[in-house]
């Protein structure tokens, strides 16, 4: 039994490397409870219809400062609220409340490295005289959040892509630009066969035959030095970390075009990276029988992942509004 403030015991993966590592205390129902203790009714209409959404945020550590901070939260939480609001999900915490309380949960756990922080806003039970069925009215509400020990990606992992043959699910189908939980199964059977076919991850296309996203990540191109990436009518997610590219872009000078790009494009390209709060700045070297130059030292790729990886540890001053601190050290 781990102690409270504590980390649960860590467990191995593979051939002993350290698995992420989840926290003590997640908040649940209104309070923070062990994470042993923390469950939710199989009867639960999220569990068994796919309605709920979520945000996955990260924290990360100037380890210069001893500061850490939650990248956007204020972004991310704006958009938790939006995508329940479609989805009639109500009485959830103001963004402004939610916010202390993601906050208050990362110092209930101690958590003093990287992490990633995971909201999920849910409908919960049917009320009183609400008929059995899938529906959206007269059903109650329920947040949780959880959080985890997870370190920035290792700068040199690069991913090798796929053209899936399963297409994104269009906007009028499901909305893309709500995190909403049962949408997800689109990404998993992609991403399942791009696995099974040797590949790390798949891009897919929308219903008019045009580059839409990759399973979890939002992808942009580089070519002859310019980033080309799906516009948001091409059933993306308005990614946050896509948006933070495009800022840092024009930070750094760069040329960006949000439009569509059809297939024959994605070849041509120079390079090729993906964009996602767990991706944060993936590199791709191959999409295909394609290879790119996406990890070459000067690539453009390159320079968007350094200035992204400071940002997002408050080493860019034009950029640190984008930080919301959990704790700064005490003493000197």
């Amino acid at each position: 039994m781990s102690h409270p403030g504590k980390l649960l015991n860590q467990s191995t993966t593979g051939a002993g490397s350290p698995a992420q590592i989840h926290h003590h205390w997640v908040y649940l129902r209104g309070e923070y409870v062990s994470a042993e203790q923390a469950s939710i009714a199989v009867t639960t209409q999220a569990f068994n219809y796919g309605t709920a959404v979520f945000e996955g945020i990260r924290g990360y550590l100037n380890p210069r400062t001893g500061t850490l901070s939650v990248f956007r939260l204020a972004d991310h939480l704006q958009r938790l609220n939006q995508s329940a609001d479609l989805l009639l999900i109500d009485s959830l915490p103001s963004a402004e409340k939610l916010a202390m309380i993601i906050l208050e949960l990362l110092q209930k756990n101690g958590v003093s490295q990287d992490c990633y922080i995971r909201p999920v806003a849910y409908k919960q039970s049917l009320l009183p005289g609400a008929g059995f069925g899938v529906k959206l009215t007269g059903v109650s509400s329920g947040l949780s959040v959880n959080s985890l020990n997870m370190p920035a990606t290792d700068a040199g992992l690069v991913s090798r892509c796929t053209i899936s043959r399963w297409q994104r699910v269009p906007d009028n189908v499901i909305p893309a630009r709500a995190k909403i939980t049962g949408s997800y199964v689109n990404s998993a059977l992609a991403m399942e066969s791009a696995r099974q076919g040797g590949f790390d991850e798949a891009l897919m296309l929308n219903v008019q035959g045009y580059l839409a996203e990759a399973t979890t990540s939002n992808v942009f191109l580089v070519r002859q030095g310019k980033l080309i990436t799906p516009g948001v009518s091409a059933h993306i997610l308005e990614g946050i970390t896509r948006d933070s590219v495009i800022q840092l872009a024009d930070y750094m000078g760069l040329t960006v075009e949000q439009r569509n790009i059809a297939p024959s494009e994605i070849f041509a390209a120079d390079e090729c990276f993906l964009t996602g709060t767990g991706a944060e700045i993936r590199p791709v070297t191959q999409i295909d029988h394609c290879f790119l130059a996406s990890n070459k030292e000067k690539s453009v790729t390159r320079q968007i992942q350094s200035a992204y990886l400071k940002a997002v540890r408050g080493e860019l001053p034009a950029f640190r509004h984008w930080l919301t601190p959990v704790y700064t050290p005490t003493g000197g």
